[in-house]
């Protein structure tokens, strides 16, 4: 337990913290007649009549060993840590990897060089991402690492042969109330967790959004890497949304012990 905890303190380093966030009504959340969100009101609809996905986003902060808030984020430190043993089948390589990356306390996590997190590591981080809908691209800000996402709904097809990027290139379609998105083209520079379970080129992840009422979305992940992993394996995250706060700016670099930016001397 206690590799574990210091893990998750490095994985937290660059973190910003909650107080620091906007604190601001965010419009289209419906309010009860005292004033306070309705966290149960229905899933709100875009004019095509597709579910409306788009707002500020967070997955809560959930112990491994309970469902105990305020604890260790249980997906930030282990993306599988609600499947059974022998759902994740890992090659000898990956083995060896995740072994030695334990062993160290996750000191050569790539975020603790502030190194882009990645999917799905930018969705499990306990820090905002916010979504935006149209009716061809699903644009995803992650306040973390200051980066975005692209999810082109608009018919078009994954490219043969991508140019391998942190967050790779993603298209989507729609199952009923469901928004099925397949990325391929990642690099292979980060991890899918806290604990360093790995992958390669050949990453290939299907996402299923299902936004349940307006409070409550659920994120469905199957990682598939032949290369890393014997047979595709299956998560499912629930987030919920933030209804009095945006995302932000975030420089990871200035939480770094070694930054020290200098500033100019004003007259």
């Amino acid at each position: 337990m206690r590799k574990l905890l210091l893990l998750t303190a490095l994985l937290l380093t660059a973190s910003p913290a909650a107080a620091q966030w906007l604190d601001l009504p965010l419009k289209n959340v419906p309010l009860l007649p005292d004033g306070r969100p309705n966290l149960k009101a229905p899933t709100p609809m875009t004019r095509d009549g597709k579910p409306d996905l788009s707002g500020v986003w967070w997955v809560p902060f959930v112990s491994p060993e309970a469902d105990v808030p305020g604890a260790v984020p249980k997906y930030l430190l282990n993306l599988a840590s609600d499947l059974k043993p022998g759902e994740v089948v890992m090659l000898p390589w990956a083995q060896a990897f995740i072994k030695e990356q334990i062993a160290s306390f996750g000191k050569n996590h790539p975020v603790s060089r502030c190194l882009p997190p990645g999917v799905p590591l930018s969705y499990t981080t306990p820090v905002p991402f916010k979504i935006v809908q149209t009716p061809e691209l699903v644009v995803m800000l992650y306040e973390y690492s200051n980066s975005f996402r692209q999810v082109f709904v608009d018919g078009r097809t994954l490219p043969a042969d991508p140019l391998p990027t942190w967050v790779g290139y993603s298209v989507g379609r729609w199952e009923g109330d469901v928004l099925v998105v397949e990325t391929t083209g990642f690099n292979d520079r980060t991890w899918l967790d806290g604990v360093g379970h790995p992958h390669t080129e050949a990453l290939r992840i299907t996402g299923r959004y299902r936004r349940q009422d307006v409070a409550h979305m659920s994120i469905q992940i199957t990682i598939d890497d032949p290369k890393t992993y014997v047979k595709p394996w299956t998560t499912t995250i629930a987030t919920e949304l933030f209804t009095r706060t945006d995302v932000m700016e975030y420089v990871c670099a200035e939480n770094l012990p070694s930054v020290s930016p200098s500033t100019p001397q004003r007259p």
